[in-house]
């Protein structure tokens, strides 16, 4: 495992469980309005917002907050303004790191984000100065009961995916980012909605860890997150399975 998905995995440790939830679902919320603001308020003709929702139904967002979110978004006055920024830099041990940001203050969100990186041991770039070491793809996830290797496959082709991996934890279907909704609405039609879909950075070379430096990553990798502005941090590093079971303990 690499990168985000072991941060996830490490920041569900103990305690700080209701804050970390009040958090996430802030987050989905602001995605959920800049959505709906883009486009029109219907999920079923709006492809980003579908998305948005569907992300919000995965962390047990209740239904009628998603419906106050979109019903504020296109009120009267509609609130804040929110701007789509991204952030990139390198952490300790040189571990790349991209941040993607929705803000309503383009300074305050700069320098949360920068006194984050000063303080535990990276330093933020210029826009583009890492995003070269990723990959900008969708990444839409079935469980393996959704459908035999060989029919995602097929489907998946069909529908203009690039690569799909199955195994026994699910299928994983990646496409190129500007067709992601259109290969995840294909996909949708034949096996019903996916577990997960969303565009994501993965990164095409990743950084060995050991526990003291995986420890200081962490640490700048939970810090950004606790910033409201920040919706989404990605990095290139790995670290095994021994070290993640010593960080979550």
């Amino acid at each position: 495992m690499a990168g985000h998905s072991q941060f996830k995995n490490i920041m569900h440790r103990k305690g700080a469980q209701d804050a970390r939830r009040a958090r996430q679902f802030a987050k989905l919320i602001r995605e959920i309005t800049v959505s709906a603001r883009q486009g029109l308020p219907d999920p079923a003709f709006n492809p980003r917002l579908r998305a948005a929702v569907m992300a919000a139904r995965q962390a047990n967002m209740p239904k009628d907050t998603v419906d106050r979110a979109i019903k504020k978004a296109i009120g009267a006055g509609a609130g804040e303004d929110y701007a789509e920024v991204r952030y990139e830099g390198y952490g300790p041990a040189g571990v790349a790191v991209i941040v993607e940001a929705l803000t309503d203050n383009r300074n305050r969100t700069a320098s949360d984000v920068r006194s984050a990186f000063a303080k535990h041991g990276g330093a933020l770039g210029e826009t583009n100065s890492v995003s070269f070491l990723f990959s900008r793809l969708g990444a839409i996830r079935y469980p393996a009961a959704a459908a035999d290797p060989d029919a995602m496959l097929e489907a998946a082709i069909e529908a203009g995916a690039e690569n799909v991996e199955s195994g026994p934890d699910g299928h994983e279907v990646t496409c190129a980012a500007d067709d992601f909704f259109a290969v995840r609405d294909a996909l949708e039609a034949k096996f019903g909605e996916p577990e997960s879909a969303r565009l994501d950075w993965r990164p095409s070379t990743t950084v060995a860890l050991d526990e003291e430096r995986a420890a200081s990553v962490m640490k700048l990798l939970d810090a950004l997150d606790e910033s409201d502005d920040v919706q989404n941090v990605y990095a290139n590093f790995e670290i095994s399975e021994a070290v993640m079971e010593r960080l979550s303990a």
